[in-house]
């Protein structure tokens, strides 16, 4: 949790920033992709991190949108409809913000949510998207503030949660995809997901050195069939796909 409370505590932490080539606000109280490189990997994961990423269409659910990158991204690239929430408020002003900002708050739609809770019945999507708070802490931990719900899931409750639930609100042959890291448990993810009759599949894995040691992140893609035996998924054994060809693979097109 120290990487949480040094990301609010910094003095320095600026109230507009620059990201792969874009300028962007950020709120006090929010996940700052300043403070950590994370939002950064997730938008080269997605193919979103180039001047002119590859075109998307249809629909796009974005859980724990943070300031709102990979949301209004998505919308600049052609997606028609983004609906991005955030169990933190402040997270979902500053989503707001940002889609202001670059121009499509017509198709940006922003909820304060916890995971899917404030959809409307009714809705469905091409693809839904989570860059979950990985770090496993204990079940019994208690959050000091909401900022350290987008670091760790106490008892991976949220992950549990989410394998569980986020195919419901797909439209058929939609996909569910979240980003996970070497700094989260990988097999209890996986045993979780074979609880629901479900498998995962790494789309594209990226590394780099945060604090001195080597992450790797991968987008990770739920799929409704038996889960893999665990053996068959260590991330680091599958190739990562270049930019476009993932970016087809993971975001539909309507």
């Amino acid at each position: 949790m120290e990487r949480s409370r040094n990301a609010l505590r910094t003095i320095d932490r600026p109230r507009t920033f620059t990201l792969h080539h874009r300028e962007w606000d950020m709120l006090p109280g929010v996940f700052s992709p300043v403070c950590s490189p994370t939002t950064g990997v997730v938008m080269e994961l997605l193919g979103l991190a180039e001047p002119s990423p590859v075109p998307r269409t249809g629909s796009f659910l974005e859980i724990g949108a943070g300031a709102g990158l990979i949301a209004v991204s998505c919308a600049l690239a052609g997606c028609d409809r983004v609906v991005a929430t955030d169990i933190n408020a402040e997270a979902v002003r500053n989503t707001a913000l940002n889609a202001e900002r670059h121009g499509v708050a017509d198709r940006v739609s922003t909820r304060y949510s916890d995971l899917f809770a404030a959809l409307d019945p009714g809705e469905r999507f091409d693809m839904i998207f989570w860059s979950s708070n990985y770090v496993l802490a204990p079940a019994d931990y208690e959050y000091q503030s909401v900022h350290e719900r987008a670091y760790v899931d106490a008892g991976y409750a949220t992950h549990r949660r989410f394998l569980a639930e986020a195919s419901h609100w797909l439209i058929p042959g939609g996909s569910v995809v979240l980003h996970f890291s070497s700094r989260g448990d990988l097999a209890r993810l996986l045993r979780m997901a074979g609880e629901h009759d479900l498998g995962l599949r790494t789309l594209r894995t990226v590394t780099n050195i945060e604090g001195g040691c080597e992450v790797e992140h991968m987008l990770v893609e739920v799929t409704r069939q038996q889960a893999l035996p665990h053996a068959a998924l260590p991330a680091t054994t599958l190739p990562a796909a270049p930019a476009p060809a993932a970016a087809r693979a993971v975001l539909p097109v309507a």
